[in-house]
């Protein structure tokens, strides 16, 4: 099968927030910019406004909602360049956070992924941004107060549609003691928050968005003792709350949220001995139940969920792509190539978006999937669903050659 190669490698990295930023060790974030009487906080009137105070208009000719609309529309990487233009466009592309205000207010939004990577030889850690409809790579600010973290364990969960990226848990590097930390990242503000610590320390759990609320569930205690407890938080309010424990104490390989309900599979383990374990969590009546054999069985690698179908790269044939046949309780091979190997290697993380599904592997590589959906009958007259995908490669600039990824998330803004 033909592959289609996108390139970004002599794209530079840009900051996708102010480079002036910064974190103080104890989570405070730095004093903001001043304001001037050209600033961006300068005016409390909306930018369509502004022209009645005597500026010239964003671009000669056009109504200035429209302007506005076109402006929103460029690209991140182009911003440096474009704020010389006036002061207008200065004011509205010197800062991310009044950037994607605008863009919220006028309904634009597009996707962004943020992945969680390390250093294969420091361990440092270190968050890096594709844009997805150019195809270029952004820097965000340093994720506070994980100096001492290992890179491992992590549990990232993203709420997409509000531009939200929640990052809890993890181990001390040194000690191997799981943490309750838990931090907030808001796209519109690209700033880091410190929310309320989760109730139990823990590492390598399954977590998930259902209405969006944040579930997390099992992991690494002290000790490396495996955990059945569960909880629940709220953004809203910042508030973690207790729920149904599992019944059974399990450390996660892979969870998704499929129907309104956490599946957790504790995956295949060496010598393969014992079929895994998996657990459904339903919020609706706070209830625990066993996964079914078909798939927690078949269940041999990541996992996304696409247009409501759960989707596994799997580990152990040839890296092919699988779908979740909830009726049957079985898995089917998605037609088409596996995996591009020439770029893509273990480890990988995965995301999905639309009708796209992400890899991630080391070197921070990226290939996408795009699925097509096709409908058949049965021969008993119901309607069933096969599923093909064609794979496009995305190199990476070569300072991402050292990089392992983690975790990767959509957001939007």
């Amino acid at each position: 099968m033909q592959h289609v190669r996108i390139s970004s490698y002599q794209s530079p990295v840009h900051k996708l927030g102010d480079s002036q930023m910064t974190l103080s060790p104890k989570f405070r974030l730095a004093a903001t910019p001043a304001t001037s009487s050209s600033g961006l906080f300068s005016s409390s009137l909306p930018l369509e406004m502004e022209p009645s105070l005597g500026l010239q208009p964003f671009i000669p000719g056009l109504p200035d909602d429209l302007a506005l609309n076109c402006l929103l529309r460029l690209p991140v990487s182009t911003h440096q360049k474009f704020r010389a233009v006036c002061r207008r466009w200065h004011d509205l592309l010197r800062t991310k956070d009044r950037f994607f205000t605008e863009r919220k207010l006028v309904g634009l939004s597009s996707a962004w992924m943020f992945v969680f990577a390390f250093n294969r030889f420091t361990r440092k850690i270190q968050w890096h941004v594709l844009d997805l409809t150019h195809f270029s790579w952004h820097t965000i600010p340093i994720m506070p107060g994980c100096k001492h973290a290992g890179p491992n364990g992590f549990g990232c969960i993203a709420i997409p549609q509000d531009g939200i990226l929640i990052v809890c848990g993890s181990m001390m590097s040194d000690l191997g003691c799981p943490l309750h930390v838990v931090l907030k990242y808001e796209m519109q503000k690209n700033r880091w928050t410190v929310m309320r610590q989760m109730l139990v320390p823990r590492s390598f759990f399954a977590s998930g968005v259902i209405d969006g609320k944040v579930y997390v569930a099992g992991g690494y205690s002290t000790d490396q003792f495996e955990l059945n407890s569960a909880e629940v938080l709220n953004p809203a309010d910042g508030k973690w709350q207790q729920i149904m424990s599992m019944g059974m104490n399990m450390a996660m390989y892979d969870s998704a949220v499929l129907d309104a309900r956490l599946f957790v599979t504790e995956g295949w383990a060496w010598p393969f001995l014992f079929s895994p374990r998996g657990q459904v969590y339903d919020p609706k009546t706070n209830t625990w139940e066993s996964m079914t054999v078909g798939m927690r069985e078949g269940w041999t690698g990541l996992s996304v969920v696409l247009d409501d179908h759960l989707f596994v790269i799997s580990e152990h044939e040839d890296m092919r792509v699988k779908v979740y046949d909830m009726k049957n309780d079985s898995w089917d091979i998605v037609e088409g190539s596996p995996l591009p190997k020439r770029m893509i290697s273990k480890p990988l993380s995965v995301s999905s978006y639309g009708s796209r599904l992400f890899v991630v592997s080391q070197g921070l590589h990226v290939a996408v999937g795009h699925i097509e959906k096709r409908s058949c009958c049965m021969l008993d007259g119901r309607k069933n669903w096969s599923f093909s995908i064609q794979w496009q490669q995305i190199e990476t600039p070569s300072e991402f050659s050292d990089l392992t990824p983690s975790s990767s998330q959509i957001l939007f803004a």
